[in-house]
């Protein structure tokens, strides 16, 4: 069994100046975080020079619905720009940062495995550069400073049943979801209401820093984030409390982009981590553009299956960004097809032959091509190979893929091959965007349509619902977003990864169904809105068997247990 911690403490990095001059960038335009870490720091006159350089090539990666441990579409997406590089391409992957609750949680982490991940690993896993801590701070410093107005007088005389600004932690934690502030003597502790804390991830600060152009475009955009009302029910937004540019000083570094590098040795653009399935899960829109400017090919990924970080990528981060995929790179797996052809979720039974099960879970497959075909974009089948794996089921998921109007199908065995073993994709990956004309740019909605048409939109089209259902709450919000003048914002819709739907029970492609929309809430400086679908929660827990209870550290300091 491979062991990508091992793989990774092995392994001979680079110094990271020597990544960075594969990216034509010199001692000055970077600041290092050790040997192997470094921000990339361009001044304006580089900055400006850099951009008026062409664009590259942009790679979407997505994948189909996901089995609860993830069908590697980071694994995918690393692999394949080293296949890139192997091929002689100049190639640079741009991905997320991962946060502590996964880590810790179920998934262990989120750089890759085997010989298909970035480095260093540990250092990666656990904190980076500190910019989750930078945000999580400026994300407080705003709830601080909201709880200490309401002691001090109030002013603004908050509405203190409207506020809707939580608090947040990198870490899963449900006893946090729901709590109560300011208890015991109010003349010392302030007000008591209720509130919460969201993870880290879900911050409307961490979608902000991933969308936001530059420093002043993200001071603008924390000016504007809405975090209640008064009484006669105007908005209050964090520049009414004076502390949006206290809150942009805060993240001056970690508007950064992060400097890594694949196993390998190719450049790896790691910046932001919004969650897929509460926020728009996809990396920063700064480190994408360096990356287009300075590589011959660009790999990002969307998080979760396509009707979750690839609609969001399309609708909301391309639609800010200006950038538009060449192509987009769908990652499924065997084990995802038996899945939700109805095999439970188990160790023994997945490593099982069945290939009944993997064609008729083959119809997932089929639904994610179809969503990525409504954005005119190219899509290239990607089968992420698990040892596990017979050639009668890849036969089978490969006989299939010609029928789903995808433009071609590759097998990725990176994880135990590295770039060798994502050949096949890469090749396939140059030989479609060599021989099609970009595509034009192409969403879902316009965002003039209304609220309720939008998510109507998202959810037949995407999600193929038969109908959407409002609770009263989420009416009353609605109209009310409207009023404010809200309505030509994007819709940010949070829905668990787990189904198409928004039930996590309901495996394969479920066609027919009702989704449950219980709430609203309202991301103004994010610029988009976010209904909470069925029972999404924005603050995770965690499982029975945490993987923090396997990670460890021995006296040299040397980590185990991380994967």
């Amino acid at each position: 069994m491979i062991n990508s911690l091992e793989i990774a403490q092995q392994a001979k990095l680079k110094p990271i100046g020597d990544i960075a001059k594969k990216l034509g960038l010199t001692d000055d335009d970077i600041e290092l975080y050790g040997k192997y870490i470094a921000k990339i720091a361009l001044s304006k006159r580089r900055k400006a020079e850099i951009m008026e350089r062409p664009l590259g090539k942009y790679i979407l990666v997505t994948g189909v619905s996901p089995t609860p441990a993830g069908e590697g579409k980071t694994t995918t997406s690393i692999g394949l720009t080293q296949g890139l590089a192997r091929l002689g391409f100049n190639a640079v992957a741009t991905l997320r940062q991962p946060s502590l609750g996964p880590v810790f949680g179920i998934k262990g982490g989120a750089a890759g495995a085997g010989y298909s991940q970035v480095l260093p690993m540990e250092e990666i896993n656990l904190g980076l550069t500190g910019d989750f801590a930078k945000i999580e701070s400026a994300h407080n410093l705003l709830a601080a400073m909201i709880d200490n107005h309401i002691f001090r007088k109030n002013k603004l005389d908050f509405d203190l049943t409207t506020i809707q600004w939580r608090r947040v932690m990198d870490m899963n934690d449900r006893a946090l979801r729901e709590i109560v502030v300011g208890l015991g003597d109010p003349s010392v502790n302030g007000v008591a209401r209720a509130s919460g804390f969201d993870i880290t991830a879900a911050s409307e600060i961490m979608a902000i820093l991933a969308l936001a152009s530059d420093l002043e475009d993200l001071k603008r955009r924390l000016g504007d984030i809405v975090i209640g009302r008064n009484r006669k029910g105007e908005i209050i937004r964090a520049r009414d409390l004076k502390v949006h540019g206290a809150m942009a000083a805060l993240l001056k570094h970690a508007i950064k982009p992060n400097l890594v590098q694949t196993i390998e040795g190719q450049p790896c653009i790691m910046h932001t981590g919004p969650f897929g399935n509460i926020a728009h899960g996809c990396s920063s829109v700064i480190g994408d553009r360096i990356a287009l400017h300075l590589a011959d090919y660009v790999v990002t990924e969307a998080g979760f299956g396509t009707d979750l970080g690839a609609e969001k990528f399309f609708d909301i981060k391309c639609r800010q960004s200006g950038l538009f995929p060449d192509v987009a790179v769908l990652v499924t797996t065997v084990r995802a097809m038996k899945y939700h052809g109805g095999v439970p979720y188990d160790k023994e039974e997945m490593a099982k032959e069945n290939v009944d099960a993997v064609r008729e879970g083959c119809r997932n497959l089929e639904k994610h091509v179809t969503n990525l075909l409504v954005f005119g974009v190219p899509v290239i089948i990607a089968l992420n190979r698990f040892p596990t794996d017979t050639e009668a089921e890849i036969e089978q998921i490969r006989s299939i893929a010609k029928y789903t109007g995808a433009a071609g199908f590759a097998v990725s065995n990176a994880v135990a091959e590295g770039g060798k073993g994502a050949l096949e994709l890469a090749q396939l990956v140059v030989d479609v965007i060599s021989s099609r004309e970009k595509p034009r740019p192409k969403f879902l909605y316009e965002l003039e349509d209304p609220i309720e048409t939008k998510i109507e939109k998202i959810g037949k089209i995407i999600y193929g619902a038969g109908g959407i259902r409002y609770t009263t709450k989420a009416e009353k919000k609605i109209k009310q977003l409207k009023t404010d003048g809200f309505n030509n914002l994007a819709i940010c819709m949070a829905k668990t990864h787990l189904s198409l739907s928004d039930r996590p029970e309901l495996r394969g492609r479920p066609e027919g169904f009702d989704i449950t929309i219980d709430d609203i809430r309202i991301s103004a400086g994010a610029k988009f809105i976010y209904p909470i679908v069925g029972k999404m929660l924005t603050m995770p827990g965690l499982p029975v068997t945490p993987a923090a209870e396997n990670i460890d550290i021995d006296a040299e300091g040397k980590i185990t247990g991380l994967f």
